[in-house]
């Protein structure tokens, strides 16, 4: 299955819109997963790096009260960092505490599924295109959002990390310390 939604990612003279378009299709199946081992086993499996970005980037549009239309940039993900909350229909018996872990989770596979897109490959362009510009080393264009400042990534974190502790309502447990570590 990932194969072969791989492939349909670079079929197309776009892989950008046929991320988008498969991911929409997508998506409303991984909200009916029941269960976040299975969650993680789809989403760490993705061999489209294109895919299991535009996934990931639904899932915390979905779990934003007020969803941005932003493109994917690292300014987006600190917007997630901000204003996602646990979704709703993943808060089984789990403890709350594994609910935002897993949030954590999706945040870091979010962070190094986009960093890998641009920055590594030139994963938005056809496989016609993107041969021509691996032989010319052209350097994949950054985004005017992907330059933010270690303070904005602090402050966003320190928000983040109360917004935690307030919902959880005891110290945070060395898995998630350990997951916020790793994401800043």
């Amino acid at each position: 299955l990932q194969r072969m939604l791989s492939i349909a990612v670079e079929v197309d003279r776009s892989p950008t819109c046929s991320s988008r378009k498969i991911a929409d299709d997508i998506f409303p199946f991984i909200l009916n997963i029941p269960l976040r081992n299975q969650r993680e086993a789809l989403l760490n499996t993705m061999e489209s790096q294109l895919l299991r970005c535009r996934l990931l980037e639904l899932l915390f549009q979905h779990s934003c009260d007020v969803p941005t239309t932003s493109s994917m940039s690292l300014d987006k993900i600190l917007y997630f960092l901000s204003h996602s909350s646990v979704l709703p229909q993943f808060q089984d018996e789990t403890a709350t505490w594994q609910r935002w872990d897993e949030m954590l989770q999706y945040l870091s596979l979010l962070l190094m599924s986009y960093q890998t897109f641009p920055l590594a490959e030139h994963l938005r362009s056809s496989l016609n295109d993107r041969m021509d510009l691996i032989v010319q080393r052209a350097r994949p264009r950054l985004q005017d959002s992907d330059d933010i400042s270690q303070l904005d990534i602090q402050l966003k974190m320190n928000d983040f990390i109360s917004r935690m502790q307030e919902a959880l309502g005891q110290p945070l447990p060395p898995q998630i310390q350990e997951k916020l570590y790793m994401l800043q």
